[in-house]
C-alpha cells in the first residue's frame, strides 16, 4: 500500500488482483482508501478520486457528525452495550468483586470492591465480554465451517483498533474483536463468516464478494449496521 494526495486528501492506494476500482471512506475519521487492479496507475486513481470528491466530502462530514462513544469511566449510570442493546451501569460494592450480571433488561450490575480503580472495573467488564465470546464463537465456527466447507485451525479474541476481525490464512487462524460482544449477534456471526470465507479467498476481490453473497446474502445489511454506530476507535476496514 502507498498513499497519494488529491486536493489535500490523503488517499491509501492498495493494488490487488481485482477487475474494478473500489473507493471507500471509512469511519471514524473519514479515511479514504482505493483498491485498484494491479496495472492501474496512480494518475488513473487520481482521476477516479477527483470524480468522487463530492461524495467523499459528504461521507467525511457524516462521520464527523456521527455520535461517538465517549471514553468510559465505569461509573454509576454510564451507558454500556451488550449484544446491540444499551444498559445503564450499576456498581455494587461488596465481596463478590469480579462478577457482572444483567438485571431487568435495563441495567448491568458490576460487582466491585470498595474504592476500586477504573482500570479494575474495566478489566472486569472486558473479562465478562471475553467469556461471552468464548462461549458463543466456537459453535458459530463449527456451524459455518460445515456450510462453507472450510476448517479453521484456531481462533482467538483481540482488542483491535482498526478491524472487527482478522484471518491469518497461512496459519488458518481467525481473530475476533472483543468489541463485537457489544454488537448484535447477527453482526458477530457476519464477522465469523467473513473471516472464514477468507480461508477460501484471501483478498477482498470479486470472488470474495461472490462467496459472501452465496453464503450470507444479507451480509451488506450487517456491514451497514456496524458502520452506523462504530464503537470506540474501531474503523471498519472491509
Amino acid at each position: 500500500m502507498h498513499q497519494i494526495i488529491v486536493n489535500g486528501i490523503v488517499v491509501d492506494v492498495v493494488r490487488k488482483d481485482i477487475k474494478n476500482l473500489h473507493l471507500a471512506v471509512y469511519p471514524p475519521n473519514g479515511r479514504v482508501r482505493v483498491a485498484v487492479p494491479l496495472l492501474v496507475n496512480d494518475e488513473a486513481v487520481r482521476m477516479a478520486v477527483v470524480a468522487r470528491l463530492g461524495w467523499i466530502k459528504r461521507q467525511r462530514i457524516k462521520f464527523r457528525e456521527q455520535e461517538r462513544e465517549p471514553k468510559l469511566e465505569y461509573v454509576n449510570g454510564e451507558s454500556h452495550y451488550f449484544l446491540g442493546n444499551r444498559y445503564l451501569l450499576n456498581l455494587v460494592e461488596n465481596s463478590r468483586a469480579g462478577k457482572v450480571e444483567i438485571r431487568n433488561k435495563k441495567k448491568i450490575d458490576l460487582y466491585t470492591r470498595p474504592n476500586s480503580l477504573r482500570i479494575q472495573r474495566e478489566r472486569t467488564m472486558s473479562t465478562w465480554y471475553r467469556n461471552y465470546l468464548r462461549h458463543v464463537v466456537p459453535p458459530l465456527i463449527a456451524k459455518w465451517g460445515k456450510v462453507i466447507d472450510v476448517e479453521a485451525a484456531d481462533w482467538g479474541i483481540k482488542q483491535m483498533k482498526t478491524k472487527w476481525g482478522a484471518c491469518n490464512t497461512r496459519q488458518r487462524r481467525i481473530w475476533i474483536n472483543l468489541e463485537l460482544a457489544k454488537k448484535s449477534e447477527a453482526c458477530l456471526e457476519y464477522i465469523v463468516v467473513h473471516e472464514m470465507v477468507h480461508l477460501l479467498e484471501r483478498h477482498h476481490n470479486e470472488r470474495f464478494l461472490e462467496l459472501m453473497n452465496k453464503f450470507m446474502p444479507r451480509w451488506k445489511y450487517y456491514r451497514a449496521e456496524l458502520n452506523r454506530a462504530p464503537l470506540g476507535n474501531v474503523d471498519w476496514d472491509y
